[in-house]
């Protein structure tokens, strides 16, 4: 029975069991665990810092903070005693042993004094010993003199616990340093071998103050000493650190660690070198390379490095490898960096970024910020570096030792480095945070001023003519910043590393300067002939300011095209031939640096100007021009409409006004558009570079991939590529837009040119445009019916009559289809036209509340309107013997320069223009004006603000500002020339 009631018993608890068990759960998951944030240095003298708990805890009695504050030790006079393995307890000694053993573990006896921890403490020359030979305590400890005579020769210890045999520069009789000698930095020196007279500071010539260096005062005699008297390594390669630690700065007047230097130098020249390198004397550290003047050009652009770097093929090489041979502050060697160039980086990257910097032809920086705390705590002590680079070798292993530039040294007081290459002042080692030599109070005290490299450079230079990628030995650049210590915790440095390619462009220079100088003088020739065309389309033949405004006018255009075909041609190139793998199975061409792009981006900024004031005089001359339409129709007789109605009266019907709205308002339609649609430019130009990573063939490395992953290094733009790039892009898809609307969207689609024309055709209304005084263009639309004005059957079987051609063609001439010309004006006409139209160029446009006075000049507008169609229609029609006409072809050489041999002196000349070039008044006649426009302000944007999609908005709202603006003035002059009311624009 007991077995039967447990599942009822289960059943009866299992709800709020359960219930209980998920809100249990739920509060474990939902609690924050929150702790208290605690440094060593918050505790007290009595606390110290569990490293466990992470928080500060209190000392046991009789104790006090160790000096690391991570431990608790016994109070002076009291001996520890061991309890446990997790705690220490202490007692006070005896009065009769006062003092604590230096373990700690032990009450003694002292001979003499007790020091400041409770120690004994022996006089100088003597060594405190506390236990016998067999380690038993001793009852009282026992103060042992050191035997400095022969044969001892012994002297205590650091520790003060043992005698150790004296230095052997102090080895004669006796361990004694006794005078003349001298006694420095623990070695004893003869007399007169060096001047004690050494200036121990350290110049900061960036803060215009110099500090007696502690690590000087207490290292620099006795290392130079030891250098020049006991050819001591060690002690001349921490003088040579102590140089550069002073920038490789020395004056002739001054001791210093420079100048001390190369007084040891010197004295080593009746010496061998070191590896027969004469600037490497024997036992000294290698930090010059001389100061003969030129010797820099000799050394970095005399002999190539004798390795070739190639982008593909069996032979490809693109690793740079850096070895250094490092050295700490005291001279001493301490290992060989195998890879140097990550030891060069001060800022924190992946491996993978900084491997990077050494794939030949990737232009590398990164930069970063430190702040002066955290400098302090990671460099108490700088490292110094001898960069070599690695040629290889195998068993025959060869290394290059890479000159170095510093940029701040001084040479008598001169910034040598910062001058002209031929007085540079190449040196060797180099360090990259100095911590150590700014204190001046003491080696453990904090810093006045640190040093650090706040930019370290590597430039690579290629072997100019060779095309078999070479390079010159590479130059190492450091640049020093000096920082004024005043709080830690709020100072911050940025450092830079780069490495950087570059080639002479002297050569490319002079062929982009010589294809501008060219191309320049025949733009030059090319604007005359257009002034003189102008000249003779106005009818003028004096030169006059006006003349000679309107040349500039025209050669601001041409040389815009002839700075935007040198600048893309150019960026073409290095596209090209930079990021073509196989153009480069060796490396012979490299980018420009930055510095020797801003030529190339000044050609840009003049292409621009030049081509805006070029496309500013095309639009207002095209919003400027004369345009009359001529209306063939004539009035029909009313009878003729209504002869079912029987009405024997003719009356003449007015001729509707509306044909000639309709024409003019398909004109103010077609005034802006465009061979390319700038919405599809747009979006295609940015699908190409954003979306599918065209813009990734800018950077600055050889590999021409179009993807990059978010984990490698990505290298900074170079404008030449950027702007090769953009504008080639823009250039294909805007040429491919053209060939596509010319060859196929007017074939098949619409052609709104010819449609215009076909629809003055219809409308009965010929179009007149003159863009100069006496020359323009005739759109003949005559009517082949006679008339226009007409119903809607009349229309249709008009249309059909003239498609089954049983009707005359539509061409000026009989039996032709021609109907646009290219018209130059015989002089007699243009006084007539000028004349008729006077009373027109005076209209203000009409109103809908008009004065007797504005309706009268309203009623001279309208007859100067209807004398003027009757002049210009007579005038087609021949009816004016004085001011005929004759139609013929242009030369082909005419059409070419744009220029008529021929002067309309008795009759005007009607040239047959098949090609509709009356769109030249029209953003359709200047595509390319406008594309080559587009191109270079999107390429300014990009190159202003290094972003396409800014570029781009900026592009299409420039493009849709300058629209409106030509609409509305087009549609103004539209109005003002043609008695067309602008309410009927739509």
């Amino acid at each position: 029975m007991a077995t039967g009631t447990l599942p009822h018993v289960a059943n009866r608890y299992r709800v709020p069991l359960t219930l209980y068990l998920l809100i249990y759960t739920d509060l474990l998951d939902c609690q924050q665990f929150v702790v208290p944030y605690k440094t060593p240095s918050d505790c007290s003298a009595e606390e110290f810092f569990d490293i466990s708990s992470l928080s500060c805890v209190k000392c046991g009695s009789n104790q006090r903070r160790s000096t690391t504050g991570l431990s608790c030790i016994c109070k002076t006079g009291y001996q520890t005693l061991t309890t446990d393995k997790a705690s220490v307890t202490c007692r006070q000694c005896p009065t009769d042993k006062p003092a604590v053993t230096k373990g700690g573990f032990g009450c003694i006896r002292c001979p003499g004094s007790l020091s400041d921890e409770g120690h004994c403490q022996c006089p100088p020359g003597d060594i405190l010993v506390e236990r016998d030979v067999n380690g038993n305590l001793l009852e009282e400890a026992r103060c042992v003199t050191c035997n400095g005579n022969t044969p001892g020769l012994s002297v205590p210890n650091s520790s003060g616990d043992r005698c150790e045999r004296c230095q052997a520069t102090f080895i004669n009789s006796s361990c004694v340093c006794n005078p003349p000698n001298i006694q420095a930095g623990g070695l004893c020196f003869p007399p007169g071998s060096l001047s004690t007279n050494v200036n121990p500071s350290v110049n900061y010539a960036q803060l215009k103050f110099s500090i007696q260096s502690a690590w000087f005062v207490k290292n620099l005699y006795s290392s130079s000493a030891a250098c020049l008297v006991f050819s001591n390594l060690t002690a001349c390669q921490a003088l040579g650190n102590m140089c550069v630690m002073n920038m490789h700065s020395f004056s002739g007047i001054s001791t210093d660690a420079c100048r001390l230097f190369n007084i040891i130098f010197r004295s080593r020249a009746p010496l061998s070198s070191t590896r027969d390198i004469s600037y490497w004397r024997v036992n000294l550290p290698w930090l010059y390379y001389g100061d003969e003047p030129g010797l820099a050009s000799r050394v970095l652009q005399t002999d190539p490095v004798p390795i070739r770097f190639s982008f593909r093929g069996r032979n490809k090489n693109t690793d740079v490898k850096l070895l250094a041979a490092v050295y700490n502050v005291r001279g001493e060697f301490l290992r060989w960096e195998q890879e140097a160039g990550r030891s060069l980086q001060l800022c924190p990257e992946t491996a993978t970024k900084q491997a990077a910097a050494f794939s030949f032809g990737t232009t590398y920086q990164q930069s970063c910020d430190f702040s002066v705390a955290e400098l302090l705590g990671t460099h108490p002590e700088p490292l110094f570096y001898d960069v070599f680079m690695d040629l290889g070798g195998g068993e025959n292993r060869k290394l290059l030792p890479l000159p170095t530039l510093i940029y701040n040294q001084q040479y008598n007081g001169r910034f040598i480095n910062q001058e002209n290459m031929k007085n540079w002042y190449l040196s060797r080692r180099i360090f990259l945070v100095d911590t150590l030599s700014g204190r001046e109070k003491s080696i453990g005290s904090q810093p006045k001023v640190i040093r650090v490299a706040t930019s370290v450079k590597i430039r690579f230079q290629l072997v100019p003519r060779t095309q078999e990628g070479q390079v010159y030995p590479p130059l190492l650049t450091v640049t020093y910043s000096d920082v004024l210590i005043t709080d830690i915790n709020t100072q911050t440095v940025s450092t830079t590393f780069a490495v950087e390619y570059e080639m002479d462009q002297n050569e490319a220079r002079m062929k982009t300067d010589t294809a501008l100088g060219v191309m320049g003088g025949v733009a030059v020739l090319y604007s005359l002939l257009k002034t003189v065309s102008w000249k003779r389309r106005i009818g003028s033949v004096h030169i006059d300011v006006e003349a000679i405004l309107k040349f500039l006018l025209f050669y601001a255009g041409d040389l815009a095209n002839v700075f935007f075909a040198v600048t893309v041609g150019t960026g073409l190139y290095w596209l090209i031939f930079y990021k073509t793998l196989k153009a480069q199975q060796f490396v012979s061409v490299v980018l420009p640096l930055p510095a020797q792009e801003e030529q190339f981006v000044t050609y840009i900024g003049c292409a621009f100007a030049l081509k805006a004031i070029q496309f500013l005089h095309k639009l207002i001359i095209q919003v400027s021009v004369d345009i009359f339409f001529i209306d063939w129709e004539r009035p029909r007789s009313k009878a003729s409409r209504t002869a079912q109605a029987g009405e024997g009266k003719r009356e003449p019907a007015p001729v509707s006004i509306w044909r000639t709205y309709f024409v003019a308002n398909e004109w103010n339609e077609i005034q802006t558009i465009r061979k390319i649609s700038p919405t599809f430019q747009i979006m295609a130009v940015l699908f190409f570079l954003e979306v599918l990573g065209f813009s990734n063939l800018a950077l600055r490395d050889p590999w021409p991939t179009l993807e990059r992953s978010s984990q490698a290094y990505t290298p900074s733009y170079s404008l030449m590529l950027r702007y090769g790039l953009a504008a080639s892009l823009w250039l294909c898809i805007g040429l491919l837009q053209v060939i596509f609307f010319t060859v196929f969207h007017e074939h098949f689609v619409e052609d709104k040119i010819r449609q215009f024309v076909d629809l003055c055709s219809i409308s009965n209304v010929s179009v007149l445009l003159l863009s100069h005084r006496s020359f323009g263009y005739y759109i003949h639309g005559r009517s082949v019916h006679g008339h226009a004005d007409t119903n809607m059957e009349e229309m249709n079987n008009n249309l059909k009559r003239e498609s089954e051609s049983l009707c005359g063609q539509r061409g000026l001439l009989p039996n032709t289809e021609i109907q646009t010309f290219q018209v130059s004006l015989a002089r007699r006409l243009c006084e007539q036209y000028e004349r008729i139209r006077e009373p027109l160029s005076r209209r203000s446009g009409p109103s809908r509340l008009m004065d007797a006075g504005s309706a009268n000049l309203f009623e001279q507008n309208t007859r100067a309107y209807h004398t003027m169609n009757h002049f210009l229609g007579s005038v087609i029609d021949h009816a004016q013997p004085d001011m005929d006409y004759i139609v013929k072809d242009k030369l082909m050489f005419e059409r070419v320069i744009g220029m008529e041999f021929l002067e309309p002196n008795e009759k005007s000349i009607f040239y047959n223009d098949e090609a509709h070039s009356f769109s030249d008044l029209l953003y359709y006649g200047n595509e390319a004006t406008l594309l080559i426009f587009d191109t270079l302000f999107f390429c300014v944007v990009d190159l202003g603000s290094q972003n396409f999609v800014l570029a781009s908005v900026l592009t299409y709202v420039q493009q849709m500002i300058f629209r409106l603006i030509r609409n509305t003035l087009g549609r103004k002059n539209l109005v003002n020339k043609t008695l067309v009311d602008e309410r009927f624009l739509i």
